[in-house]
């Protein structure tokens, strides 16, 4: 069993990424500047935002980050993305999730002018990518792509189960697994909560993308020898062993499906490393005029 580690990679890719922001400004043009709005006091969204503006100091990207209470207004919210669209010194900008119930995601998100839209959420970005063409593509399916190529995981012709259909990583990475490309060229199955026979499926799955958000979920049961797993679940549990009061568990039962795997990402330490490592990415491609020029 090898375990995949999110951490050493996005480390490599953040070398990457700051040589590429050195060049840039050797050859004197301007820094990469990432924008980030947050809404109210969500615990996960604010410890996220802080992992994102810490890694742009290290990368050498410039960041603004922009905190509103949750009383703010839907109008005065899309007046500020209006405001971020316009701004010429800023190559890419996020409105993190979850926002207040009385403020529309959907509106949100398509508020947000497609070339800036480095999360890879706007419809214009999902309609490219599900056709294969230049895009941004989401932060935590590019992390998991890029996870696969670089440990050189065989995907072509292998059925993957995608377990979850959200926008954000369920229907992106369902897309992205069955392109004409490596990684890619699987032969997807989505399934989800609504699935009736959610094991036989998975018994036959050679690779298994779980990302439905329940705590262990995957067990050794599900699954067949020499599996490749890839869990995306985060789910805080309290914890009596941490200082936090609590620890983040996948959605795998990782102790008892580990020796069955011929991969395996862990929880904490692996995909959640690779999304903000993804997010930067996009940033760096939407500086260097790349996907939309």
């Amino acid at each position: 069993m090898i375990l995949i580690d999110g951490k050493v990679i996005a480390e490599q890719v953040k070398a990457e990424i700051a040589g590429e922001v050195k060049e840039m400004i050797a050859a004197g043009k301007k820094r990469p500047h990432l924008a980030v709005i947050i809404v109210g006091h969500d615990g996960g969204s604010e410890t996220y935002v802080a992992s994102k503006v810490k890694s742009c100091e290290q990368l050498g990207f410039k960041s603004t980050k922009i905190e509103y209470e949750d009383t703010i207004s839907e109008a005065e919210l899309l007046s500020k993305i209006e405001e971020l669209n316009k701004d010429a010194d800023v190559d890419g900008f996020i409105v993190q999730l979850p926002l207040p119930k009385h403020i529309s995601e959907q509106k949100v998100i398509e508020a947000i002018d497609y070339r800036k839209d480095v999360d890879g959420f706007h419809p214009i970005n999902i309609g490219r990518m599900s056709i294969g063409m230049p895009c941004y593509v989401s932060a935590t399916p590019s992390g998991i792509i890029e996870l696969l190529k670089r440990y050189e995981i065989p995907t072509s012709g292998k059925h993957c189960v995608v377990i979850g259909r959200s926008n954000i990583v369920g229907k992106p990475i369902a897309s992205l697994m069955m392109q004409k490309s490596v990684p890619g060229d699987a032969t997807v199955t989505v399934c989800h909560s609504r699935t009736r026979n959610l094991k036989e499926i998975t018994l036959q799955a050679d690779i298994i993308i779980a990302a439905l958000g329940k705590p262990e979920f995957l067990t050794a049961d599900m699954v067949k020898d020499g599996v490749v797993i890839i869990d995306v679940g985060t789910t805080r549990v309290p914890s009596t062993e941490t200082k936090s009061g609590f620890r983040l568990k996948g959605d795998v039962k990782f102790d008892e499906v580990a020796p069955k795997c011929s991969y395996i990402t862990p929880v904490p330490g692996g995909v959640g490393l690779m999304t903000i490592v993804s997010l930067l990415k996009n940033t760096l491609l939407a500086a260097k005029g790349e996907i939309y020029g």
